[in-house]
């Protein structure tokens, strides 16, 4: 038996996709080139036959926002951006050759898409490592990191992915990750810190 609904979530789920409509429209008339009645009501046609016959879950959208810790991720992150882009620019320059790269394991505090996404958005744009592979069930997320041939510069790059997704999440991640993240600080010691983050190594840069 499916489940009723109101309609009152019907109209809810109407206005979540009419940013989506737009966009899908603004991309139409780009393609075409031209601001016009007839491209316009077209782009709005494929965007809707788009939607129905493409059809994917209603977009997760965050409980909560902090204007503060926004604020403060976005800095951070600038700042990782340029320092990353120098050291990046420093192993292509330098006499020694990269020999060893490693694919990492990092197992996300986060059940949220958003928050995995947006984390891994963040970690791929940074240069030196990106996302290889995402396993949305277990929120896990495997990637490539230039130059990380020891067992210091492999759990230096996890906490650092840890770091990113805790900012994301006190800016805007859900209630249930806020909670999740305490208790992660809460029952943290250090024999448990690294023991799971396998590491495999490969032999130059990609």
């Amino acid at each position: 038996m499916s489940p009723v609904i109101s309609k009152r979530q019907l109209g809810r789920q109407a206005l979540v996709q009419v940013p989506f409509t737009l966009w899908l429209v603004v991309v139409w008339l780009a393609l075409w080139g031209q601001f016009n009645l007839v491209a316009v009501l077209s782009g709005i046609i494929v965007a809707l036959l788009v939607q129905r016959f493409f059809y994917l879950p209603p977009a997760e959208h965050p409980d909560r926002f902090n204007p503060y810790r926004f604020v403060i991720l976005v800095a951070v992150f600038i700042f990782d951006l340029a320092r990353s882009a120098f050291q990046v620019a420093w192993l292509s320059i330098r006499p020694r050759p990269i020999t060893v790269s490693s694919i990492v394991q990092v197992d996300l505090r986060t059940r949220s898409d958003l928050v995995m996404a947006l984390t891994s958005l963040a970690i791929t744009m940074i240069p030196g490592s990106f996302v290889v592979e995402v396993d949305r069930a277990n929120t896990t997320l495997y990637l490539h990191v230039l130059d990380a041939k020891q067992a210091e510069d492999v759990e230096l790059m996890r906490q650092q992915v840890f770091a990113q997704e805790e900012r994301i999440i006190r800016a805007l991640g859900s209630k249930d990750d806020v909670v999740r993240l305490k208790r992660w600080h809460e029952h943290q010691d250090e024999t448990t810190v690294g023991a799971r983050t396998p590491v495999r190594p490969t032999r130059g840069a990609p």
